[in-house]
């Protein structure tokens, strides 16, 4: 057995593995939602799940805020229309849209008083392209006629995530942690580095954000070490070659990281999922991928054609990005569990403060399906370098 393989099966059975994390990084888990995911049958389970963020959402506002919150845009990728709204959209459109990857900076302060700064989704596109959706759906475009006009219109490139980090004014050594609602078409060794190079490369990669850690719920990492062959084409199969797996910061459940900012479990797009949830001067607000606009998170409020009707022939309060089949029913669960936790935002109280970590473009290129309403990103606080210098 290989240190590598040694490192993994300790982290993946030792039953105290998430208590000591939380105590390195300041975190604690969440109790109000021990349990809820076992509940049987599984429309108790739904209403279990509403009634802990009900409660739990009580307490998470009056624990306080976070000290600053940023997003940048990183890069627009190509995703097929059918996935985003689960085949509801009933008018013929084009068959690919744009979600743009979304990277957010939080700082705040930890369970043991330490101002700690966090960056969510910074997503590496070269990594990205490489796993098997994303390389075989480049193919297809690339021999369809105008392939590499159509690739113009799709693609786009904003910020590198270390360029998304000093446009915030922080460098690499200012980061505590980053982290991803899920893996999904990650490759770690971009972020944490490699002592391997990988193919194509000339070099081993360094890590993006120093000796940053990467927060990643148990069962995200075990799926990315063992690949069904329904999850393969989703995640980039040798992502943890030459990684060093200390680097991962593994936990279960749900936990809160400090005075308004948790991290929730919401199984069902993958095992492993969860959500950022921070609270702000406006209220709550809740990140991830279980949607790519608000149209799927309210779609009694959508006007992409056939979204509204899929909630009203339905009766189904979400329509979720479907693009992978783990657990529909537990992915329901997940966004009403999101939803309950946000607040209404401040510019319409009719949709809630919902950010997806990757949103649909509302580029009139893709009409009619474009986001009925668009946040944009966030911004509250100042976000400051040197904190780690006030520990």
């Amino acid at each position: 057995m290989t240190t590598q393989q040694q490192s993994t099966e300790q982290n993946m059975t030792d039953p105290q593995d998430t208590k000591r994390t939380l105590e390195q990084i300041g975190a604690r888990s969440i109790p109000e939602f021990d349990g809820v995911h076992d509940i049987w049958p599984r429309g108790d389970r739904l209403e279990a799940v509403r009634a802990a963020a009900t409660e739990y959402k009580k307490r998470f506002v009056q624990q306080g805020q976070v000290r600053a919150v940023k997003s940048v845009d990183v890069a627009g990728a190509p995703y097929p229309v059918k996935y985003a709204f689960d085949n509801a959209v009933s008018v013929p459109s084009l068959p690919l849209i744009t979600m743009i990857n979304r990277m957010v900076v939080v700082q705040y302060d930890d369970w043991n008083g330490r101002p700690r700064t966090l960056v969510f989704e910074p997503t590496v596109p070269a990594g990205s392209a490489e796993a098997p959706f994303y390389s075989n759906l480049q193919k297809m475009v690339d021999k369809i006629p105008f392939g590499a006009m159509a690739s113009k219109v799709i693609l786009k490139y904003f910020n590198e995530p270390d360029v998304a980090l000093a446009k915030v004014g922080l460098s690499p050594e200012d980061v505590d942690f980053c982290t991803f609602d899920h893996l999904h078409v990650q490759d770690p060794r971009m972020i944490l580095g490699s002592s391997q190079t990988i193919p194509g490369e000339a070099s081993p990669r360094e890590p993006l954000f120093g000796d940053a850690k990467i927060l990643t719920h148990r069962r995200e990492f075990a799926t990315l070490e063992s690949l069904h062959p329904m999850q393969w084409a989703w995640y980039v199969e040798d992502g943890l070659e030459g990684v060093d797996l200390d680097k991962f910061a593994l936990f279960d459940g749900d936990i809160e990281l400090g005075p308004g900012i948790a991290l929730l479990w919401t199984p069902g797009h993958t095992d492993g999922n969860h959500s950022l949830v921070v609270n702000t001067p406006d209220g709550v607000w809740v990140s991830s991928e279980n949607g790519i606009s608000l149209d799927n998170w309210q779609p009694e409020l959508s006007k992409i054609p056939g979204v509204r009707s899929y909630h009203e022939q339905f009766g189904r309060e979400i329509c979720p990005n479907a693009n992978t089949l783990e657990d529909a029913l537990d992915q329901y669960d997940s966004m009403i569990k999101e939803k309950t936790m946000a607040d209404p935002c401040t510019d319409d109280p009719r949709w809630l403060q919902i950010l997806p970590s990757t949103e649909l473009a509302p580029w009139k290129r893709f009409w009619p399906v474009v986001p009925t309403y668009c946040h944009g990103g966030i911004e509250y606080g100042q976000i400051e370098s040197g904190l780690k210098d006030k520990k």
